[in-house]
């Protein structure tokens, strides 16, 4: 069986700063440190079992500055055989239509696979929107919110996969190739292995541009983007402490009144 997963370095959103937005709405990636987006972990995971059990080969890629060799490295010292990454300052600025274009076309660029594994969102964006639009552009079939994988057929041409629904889960069946989302709840990424890392950690990933995968530049970059920032809002809570509301008609009747008052309902 042969995997994709798609990861990416994200600034490190636990740590914000007053400098983590620039003044066009935009993340100033260079303020924050970089991390490896929390659930690609573990769809890099899911990758990772399949390969154990089922053999095959696991190729990470990933979309970023030179510094993203870094998450991709990290790939290779967990397991997995080959690291792509896709550089291209003609690429800056993408949004999740562009950037989904522009992974679809590497991911036809590799060749054949069985699976295309993704977190379900990043931690910069949280929109969840780009491995979808991915398998759209791509033209196979996406399963949202993995669980687990539960088999492969015999033939290894449909999978059985449990997703969640909030509050409980399903279990359907997809015809590969397909791409998975994966949760953070899905499994317990292993840790990084010593002898891999001896092996790889001068180990640079292959590099492509926008040419090497034969992008159509009108669908890259700014060009590509129609997403635009309307509106930047600095939201400062000034009350300090709380108000105890008692769990009574009168304590909900007073709150609601309140509420009205500061026009914060109606």
């Amino acid at each position: 069986m042969h995997s994709i997963v798609l990861v990416k370095q994200v600034p490190d959103t636990a740590n914000i700063t007053a400098e983590a937005m620039k003044e066009d709405g935009t993340v100033n990636r260079a303020a924050l440190p970089a991390i490896f987006n929390p659930e690609d972990l573990h769809a890099l995971e899911a990758a990772l079992n399949i390969k154990q059990r089922y053999g095959g080969t696991v190729s990470a890629v990933s979309m970023g500055p030179p510094k993203a060799t870094e998450v991709l490295r990290d790939c290779l010292y967990r397991g997995a055989d080959r690291a792509v990454l896709l550089t291209d300052r003609r690429a800056a600025a993408s949004d999740t239509l562009a950037t989904s274009y522009i992974l679809s076309q590497a991911v036809k660029t590799i060749g054949h696979f069985d699976f295309v594994f993704a977190g379900r969102q990043a931690i910069d964006g949280d929109t969840a929107q780009t491995a979808p639009q991915v398998a759209e552009k791509l033209g196979i079939p996406q399963i949202t919110y993995t669980e687990e994988i539960l088999s492969v057929s015999e033939n290894r041409q449909y999978a059985l996969i449990r997703r969640s629904i909030g509050n409980g889960y399903e279990i359907v069946s997809v015809k590969l190739p397909a791409l998975l989302t994966v949760l953070e709840t899905a499994n317990v990424p292993r840790p990084q292995a010593a002898k891999r890392v001896m092996k790889y950690k001068r180990t640079e990933p292959v590099q492509w541009d926008l040419d090497n995968i034969n992008a159509d530049l009108d669908r890259c970059g700014v060009a590509g983007s129609p997403t635009k920032v309307f509106r930047i809002q600095s939201i400062v809570l000034k009350k300090e402490g709380f108000t105890d509301i008692a769990p009574t008609k009168d304590g909900i009747a007073a709150l609601l009144t309140e509420l009205v008052s500061a026009k914060t309902l109606g």
